[in-house]
């Protein structure tokens, strides 16, 4: 007797045959996939008591998302196009005007859009730009995981410490609200980092995994740094990938590009545990050193660093990598919606090599599921829908005009669908989602807390005017002023 029956679906289970199964059924038992195959012989084989009729719709496996920023989600375009602004509101809120509550609702907000839009597992680096992390109390990192869990999502949070020099200034916020503001230093970042481990690796059921992060090291930093604090800065990225080793976690950094890499293998960073995220401006021996490493790439093809420069995410796969993709989101101008993702990375490189024929839509689901899924060292347990695995699945409500007609669904769902399509979502076989609402919670009560708590942070930091539309906003091909 199987838990949940899920029938009649056209489901495409980027399993190792690559098959294409219609009219099929999944049996899940105690939150694992017992069956998948034609219909008429699971249910020959399996009863239960919960059965979902999916006619009409297709079945994937849950969306993985490798590059996400924790925060971001309460900050989406304020100060956008305004002479980089939006880089200081990050760095402020980040460090002197974010509460556990705010990391809480932002949270909350955020694991709901990636359940809205199947997104069933994505990593969430617990701040923004490439050094801020809220690392200086592990209350933050708490909040966040709090969140998260209330949805259900999974969620893999990357902790870690800013670049040297340190110390760096930060704020608490009291209740009177006061702010007092005290210096962190690295070795106060890495307790926080080992607390948050011991506390939240493998939570929730497992749903919940923690990752450690340190700043990427690039040419400007050994140039504009002082020698010793750039020392420190080589010193304190060992430390903590030598930690991630230890406690057996993904280590990740943000924001790779032109020679960056070279320096991260100098360093002993590179390895199957490893997720390097952005990668752009590769130079041709780095391509290598990551495939030869067994590197994971997270390649953001939305976000701001994929227009100043190119992601070789096709060569790198040619090369042997592993390429898997990244929201970036959800913000300053993007969303959490793979879908979309998939999208603009076949269009992307196929402008870059003038070929239609880069990224077949097959590789690129690939790249958001199972591929993510090995970037995540998580590929014997979610990525695909095969028996054993864990039952983290999606149904693609196929009844929409741009959807239609039913014919080729593994062309279909990768060219024209979008999170708003789907309709259920699995995770260890539980139904979070169910006709595009979520089970858990209350929509309206997690829209009205993240409101709150973005109108108090745009208190607590002056920031009233960056929520007008700038000059330039309208009438002319380009800003004045710049964009970031």
């Amino acid at each position: 007797m199987a838990d949940l029956l899920v029938t009649g679906a056209t489901i495409i289970p980027v399993d190792a045959a690559r098959r294409v199964i219609y009219d099929g059924a999944m049996a899940i038992t105690e939150g694992r996939i017992t069956a998948i195959g034609p219909r008429d012989e699971v249910e020959a084989r399996h009863d239960a008591p919960q059965v979902i009729d999916a006619k009409g719709k297709v079945m994937l496996p849950g969306l993985i998302d490798v590059h996400a920023h924790a925060g971001h989600g309460l900050i989406k375009t304020m100060g956008m196009e305004q002479a980089n602004h939006w880089e200081r509101i990050c760095g402020e809120v980040y460090t002197t005007g974010s509460t556990p509550a705010f990391w809480y609702a932002e949270a909350r907000l955020a694991a709901l859009e990636r359940l809205r839009f199947g997104v069933t597992c994505g990593v969430s680096l617990l701040g923004g730009g490439d050094t801020i992390m809220r690392t200086d109390s592990p209350e933050y990192a708490a909040a966040h995981m709090q969140g998260v869990a209330e949805i259900g999502t999974r969620d893999v949070m990357a902790v870690g410490p800013t670049r040297a020099p340190h110390p760096l200034s930060y704020a608490t916020w009291q209740a009177d609200g006061r702010a007092t503001h005290h210096p962190v230093s690295f070795e106060q970042q890495r307790a926080t980092c080992e607390e948050v481990l011991s506390r939240w690796h493998g939570a929730n059921a497992g749903r919940l995994s923690v990752a450690l992060i340190y700043p990427v090291l690039r040419d400007e930093h050994e140039c504009n740094m002082a020698p010793r604090d750039y020392e420190d800065a080589c010193r304190q990225a060992r430390i903590i990938r030598a930690l991630a080793r230890e406690a057996g976690v993904v280590f990740t950094q943000d924001g790779h590009w032109r020679g960056s890499v070279r320096r991260a293998h100098d360093l002993g960073l590179l390895g199957p545990d490893t997720l390097l995220s952005h990668a752009i401006d590769l130079h041709e021996d780095e391509i290598l050193l990551c495939a030869d490493s067994d590197t994971r790439i997270a390649h953001n093809p939305s976000a701001i660093a994929s227009v100043m420069g190119r992601c070789p995410a096709v060569e790198l796969i040619e090369a042997g990598a592993t390429v898997a993709l990244g929201s970036d989101a959800t913000a300053p101008d993007r969303s959490a919606d793979m879908f979309r993702h998939m999208q603009q990375a076949m269009h992307y490189h196929r402008r870059h090599f003038r070929d239609a024929g880069i990224l077949p839509p097959g590789k690129t689901l690939e790249m958001a599921t199972i591929d993510g899924a090995t970037a995540l060292g998580l590929a014997d347990q979610i990525g695909s829908l095969e028996v054993g695995k864990k039952a983290d699945a999606i149904l693609i409500d196929m009844q929409r005009p741009h959807l239609y007609p039913l014919n080729m669904e593994p062309f279909r769902v990768v060219y024209f669908a979008n999170g708003n399509d789907v309709d259920t979502v699995l995770i260890d076989g539980e139904v979070l989602l169910s006709d595009g609402m979520p089970t858990r919670v209350e929509t309206g009560a997690v829209l009205a807390e993240a409101q709150a708590e973005a109108d108090a942070m745009i208190d607590r930091i002056g920031a009233r005017d960056m929520l007008g539309v700038p000059p330039g906003f309208w009438g002319q091909a380009r800003y004045d002023g710049g964009t970031v």
